[in-house]
């Protein structure tokens, strides 16, 4: 089933805004909420939500997704979420044009190649697939070009041509998957800990050192830790980009996808689950370690750390994916699409690194020539 959304006015596409976050008419500027284009009560007068079915769409189904993964220290709780309903298609086509829409198999949202019109792909919202939350677009993307630019200006080892930043090759606005978890961290430790006193009496010098039985318990909460589902995304590119402001988070409506790109997840919270308890687990490790200062020396006789699953939510979070070409080849840079902070790997100049690195070894070379001939001079 594929979706698109016309201007009651005029008949053109409409897409989601992010100055007012609402859906806007690129013709004749007509804006509405959210709400009333998402299909409830408050649908304006003859406003045109469009879809075109096959078959199988007319077949719906809905599914319940139940977290059953079990951990060996204590047992995660078990999670549903909502469900839409919604069948499986095989083929899509513009509402716009006709053209088929050829897509990865994990798209949700796109825009027709042919005409522009952003197209939503309601089924592969529906069932177990279906978000629950998302965090609209804050930056629209002439913003996120000009913030591009700027950052690039601000590299001090990338190459001059780099920094002009004119070689964009796209700007990209896609809706990530990612999970949501609420998690619970207990954490135990046993350590002995020390502290050394020097003293000196007399014409004797004593170091006294005392031991400490150090105990810490803590039971700490993380809510809304975000670990991103797809596949095609970099992961430490991914983590890089938090944090996200849970402040504009919404219940997930599909006019929020109009006009961008959208992926549905690859791995589901079960699957993501363990990679999510390393990271949790690391923040409890290092809470308690912050817990025992003041001491010479601490060393960790016994330490467990249990992370426990409480409830876990399905969401789109906004990035910006900036395609960069330079020498030949394509760099990519992402741009957390609330926030503006941009993360990637620019090219270096070498010219520079070398000037900077004799210019850091040459001030040093001529700041230690000085000491040593003030020394030479006072001896």
């Amino acid at each position: 089933m594929v979706t698109q959304y016309k201007c009651p006015n005029c008949g053109a596409d409409m897409a989601f805004d992010t100055e007012s976050g609402k859906l806007s008419c690129g013709s004749c500027g007509r804006k509405d909420t959210i709400e009333e284009m998402a299909g409830t009560p408050n649908l304006p007068k003859n406003a045109q939500v469009s879809y075109n079915m096959d078959d199988d769409d007319k077949k719906a189904a809905e599914a319940s997704f139940e977290n059953d993964y079990q951990d060996k220290s204590f047992e995660d709780e078990s999670v549903s979420h909502p469900t839409f309903s919604g069948g499986e298609v095989n083929e899509y086509n513009c509402n716009n044009c006709g053209a088929v829409l050829l897509t990865d198999p994990q798209t949700t949202a796109t825009k027709c190649s042919f005409c522009g019109a952003g197209v939503v792909i309601s089924d592969r919202l529906s069932g177990n697939l279906a978000p629950e939350r998302v965090i609209p677009f804050l930056i629209s993307k002439k913003q996120a070009e000009e913030a591009f630019k700027k950052w690039c200006k601000k590299g001090i080892l990338t190459p001059n041509n780099f920094r002009v930043a004119d070689r964009i090759k796209d700007i990209t606005g896609i809706y990530v998957p990612f999970w949501l978890y609420d998690l619970n961290g207990k954490g135990e430790v046993e350590a002995t800990c020390t502290r050394v006193r020097t003293y000196s009496r007399g014409d004797w010098i004593y170091t006294e050192t005392k031991y400490y039985h150090v105990y810490r318990k803590v039971d700490l909460d993380y809510l809304r830790v975000p670990c991103d589902a797809s596949k095609k995304m970099d992961d430490s590119m991914m983590n890089k980009l938090e944090p996200y402001s849970y402040s504009n988070l919404k219940e997930f409506q599909m006019p929020y996808l109009a006009g961008y790109i959208a992926e549905k997840y690859d791995y589901d919270d079960n699957e993501l689950l363990p990679r999510i308890k390393q990271r949790v687990n690391s923040y409890v490790d290092s809470y308690i370690r912050s817990t025992i200062t003041g001491y010479s020396s601490v060393r960790i006789n016994r330490k467990n750390i249990n992370i426990r699953k409480k409830n876990s939510e399905y969401a789109l979070l906004p990035v910006w994916m900036v395609c960069y070409d330079y020498q030949q080849a394509q760099h990519t840079f992402a741009m957390n699409g609330q926030t503006g902070k941009i993360v990637g790997k620019p090219p270096i100049s070498g010219a520079k690194v070398a000037a900077w690195f004799f210019g850091v070894s040459g001030g040093s070379f001529l700041l230690f020539r000085i000491i040593t001939l003030l020394g030479g001079m006072l001896s």
